[in-house]
């Protein structure tokens, strides 16, 4: 059970990773490729993307002693895998750290010539998966809006059919309306969408 001091501190702080590439005959690339030689390196670096964590959090997840966590954690540090991001107190008061990824994606360039153009692509992706996850946001909160609009329009009584019965509902059970609106997520669909496009495109073009 957690401690009162455990309930109350405010643990929202989550690691900002950004992109690395790294050429293969960098220094840089020894020190990452020497902290992730080990398992236990590697888990305790893989974990940190569920959940960043203090040196005693990490090791009661991976079973291992706090000293091993410190000594790995040490490591990654010095190869800029991972970054203290937020600070804590135990039940005792004692500082302690809280721990979470540097790097994601990490990315190794056998031919340095080409790092520049790898950095560029991936930048690009990523600030095109970035405008795409907006636009998706910003349909799905215009369907949500057009859901809610037709509801209110449907129970304050709209035209009527046959023998007085109002018409059918654009959302009714079953109906087109129902199941992009209420089955699948509007947002979701043109994320797919775009997604689906951008890949046929980029076939297209390797095969040109």
């Amino acid at each position: 059970m957690s401690g009162l001091i455990d309930r109350i501190q405010d643990r929202t702080a989550t690691a900002d990773e950004r992109m690395r590439v790294l050429g293969m005959a960098e220094a840089d690339t020894d020190e990452v490729l020497d902290a992730l030689s080990s398992e236990t390196g590697r888990t305790t670096f893989r974990t940190l993307f569920d959940e960043p964590g203090t040196a005693s959090e990490l090791a009661d997840r991976l079973d291992t002693s706090v000293q091993n966590v410190h000594y790995h954690l040490t490591n990654l540090q010095d190869a800029d895998l991972v970054e203290p991001i937020d600070t804590i107190y135990s039940e005792k008061g004692n500082e302690m750290t809280v721990y979470g990824p540097a790097n994601d994606p990490l990315v190794f360039v056998g031919d340095d010539d080409r790092r520049s153009v790898v950095e560029t692509s991936l930048t690009q992706v990523v600030g095109g998966l970035g405008l795409l996850a907006a636009g998706s946001l910003l349909v799905q909160w215009g369907a949500e809006r057009l859901v809610r609009e037709g509801t209110a329009g449907g129970a304050t009584g709209g035209p009527a059919g046959p023998a007085g019965e109002a018409a059918p509902s654009l959302f009714a059970d079953g109906s087109l309306g129902y199941l992009v609106f209420e089955v699948f997520e509007p947002g979701l669909l043109f994320f797919a969408s775009c997604l689906i496009v951008a890949a046929v495109v980029a076939v297209g073009f390797r095969d040109s």
